[in-house]
């Protein structure tokens, strides 16, 4: 769209135009940069004018009062119009056929920028720098406040430029430019276990160790020979004791359990004495019977010292006939 008649006016290049997405003329190659397709007759007015290459715009959305740069690709558009990146548009809260004010500027030449990527994925990629290095060297210039899209993998990534030195529009062609990354804007710091509190009692058992057993004598219980329990159930002795008083103590009680075994061991003698070579069945086999005179006789002799039991002599009996 033409101002002022069919020509322009001034020492510099100004001019608004109505813009369209690069759609609208099937070049998707546009989508991939920040340069616009501007038409024939800005190149005429611009190869009238001493103006520095490469050669750069400032574009302004007048409605929303919002500023950002670029650079131009071609110069076959329509008159009157213009045609730019999709997200370029998104960024100026323009709309297909918005009227856009562009005037021709000089940027300096950029020396550092901070990038901050909108998600987390765009560094999941195996190289992140890389790409951005190959995707911005289709961009003429960068603007603080704006957000670029990079294309990778059939996936759209949106990036801030959230600073950028020495001014906040620089120019990107042919130059080392230093690159730092922010965090993403969806990135949350990994929380940090808590330790669970413990209480002074557990804190205090904590540190005092457990106090170890400590071997104490003649603390075992006894065993009679015929295999039956033994009643006497010897006293703990304390740790601190003398070793006299140890071995006092330790004497005695093993006469006294040498006493009672003694003891019960001829009881239980006397209580189940049985004639020798005799055996008893039944209900008498636990109790005494009652001895007759002459086997109490006989065990008698048997009992008295000095005396041997006569050999057995063969054929020694007497002679009876089956006659009578």
């Amino acid at each position: 769209m033409y101002f002022d008649g069919y020509g322009y006016r001034g020492t510099s290049f100004e001019q608004r135009y109505q813009c369209f997405s690069a759609s609208f003329i099937d070049k998707p190659h546009v989508e991939t940069g920040d340069r616009i397709i501007m038409p024939p007759s800005a190149l005429d007015r611009l190869a009238s004018l001493q103006i520095d290459y490469p050669m750069l715009f400032e574009f302004r959305n007048d409605a929303v009062e919002r500023v950002s740069h670029c650079g131009v690709l071609e110069f076959v558009a329509e008159e009157g119009m213009i045609y730019m990146p999709y997200w370029m548009m998104e960024n100026m809260l323009l709309q297909e056929g918005d009227l856009v004010h562009v005037k021709n500027v000089t940027l300096p030449k950029g020396t550092y920028v901070k990038l901050q990527p909108h998600t987390k994925d765009f560094l999941d990629i195996s190289n992140p720098k890389a790409i951005l290095e190959t995707t911005l060297r289709n961009f003429s210039c960068l603007t603080t406040g704006d957000s670029i899209m990079v294309a990778y993998n059939n996936k759209k990534y949106y990036i801030d430029i959230v600073e950028t030195r020495p001014s906040n529009a620089i120019s990107i062609i042919e130059t080392d430019c230093e690159v730092d990354f922010a965090p993403p804007l969806d990135y949350k710091e990994p929380e940090k276990p808590v330790a669970p509190t413990k209480g002074k009692e557990q804190v205090a058992e904590a540190i005092e160790p457990e106090a170890e057993p400590k071997f104490v004598a003649f603390t075992g219980t006894g065993r009679r020979l015929d295999g039956k329990s033994s009643n006497y159930q010897p006293q703990p002795i304390s740790s601190a004791a003398r070793p006299s008083d140890v071995k006092q103590s330790g004497g005695s009680s093993s006469s006294r359990y040498g006493h009672s075994q003694q003891s019960a061991g001829s009881s239980s003698v006397n209580g189940t004495r049985r004639s020798h070579g005799k055996l008893v069945f039944g209900q008498n086999a636990h109790r005494n019977p009652k001895e007759s005179p002459k086997e109490a006789s006989k065990e008698s002799k048997q009992e008295q010292p000095g005396k041997e039991e006569p050999k057995f002599q063969a054929f020694s009996g007497k002679r009876y006939s089956l006659r009578g």
